[in-house]
């Protein structure tokens, strides 16, 4: 599915409660999860020791919650796509809920929601909450708002 286009940041204005997505499926493996521990130091064995998990009660490894939250970079541009602006900058995110561990091993992808645009002293910004899923999961994996500001070309 192709990125929802919006040619400036001002056509924004209005969209919210505009669906996006869904994104293509991301296969989650072991050899990324480990990745992940050695850049931040987050060596838990539920994360990075495939014997000793199998005994715990996810029945193996899981995805560190802030590597699915990091993959949220990786989905936006399949979600949505701004043009026309001098530059943009990630302000930060609020509403994050972890709410499923993903097994290693899993496929995830993401959905979102335009749920607000305002314009800040002459820029645009835009909330999106994006929503992971796991393949075959009942409930998401992880639930966030990211927020997006846009700056004019000028």
């Amino acid at each position: 599915m192709e990125p929802r286009l919006f040619e400036t940041p001002a056509a924004l204005i209005g969209s919210e409660g505009t669906s996006l997505g869904p994104s293509d499926w991301m296969l989650v493996d072991q050899n990324r999860v480990n990745g992940f521990a050695d850049v931040t130091g987050d060596h838990q064995w539920i994360h990075v020791d495939v014997a000793r998990a199998k005994d715990s009660p996810f029945g193996g490894t899981i995805v560190h919650g802030y590597l699915t939250l990091s993959l949220v970079n990786h989905f936006l541009p399949q979600l949505i796509e701004v043009r026309g602006f001098a530059h943009a900058v990630n302000v930060g995110a609020d509403r994050l809920r972890f709410l499923a561990p993903v097994p290693v091993g899993s496929r995830i992808r993401a959905t979102g929601e335009i749920v607000a645009v305002e314009d800040i002293r002459g820029a645009i910004q835009s909330t999106v909450r994006v929503t992971i899923e796991i393949e075959g999961g009942e409930k998401p994996a992880c639930i966030v708002d990211t927020i997006s500001r846009y700056f004019p070309e000028q």
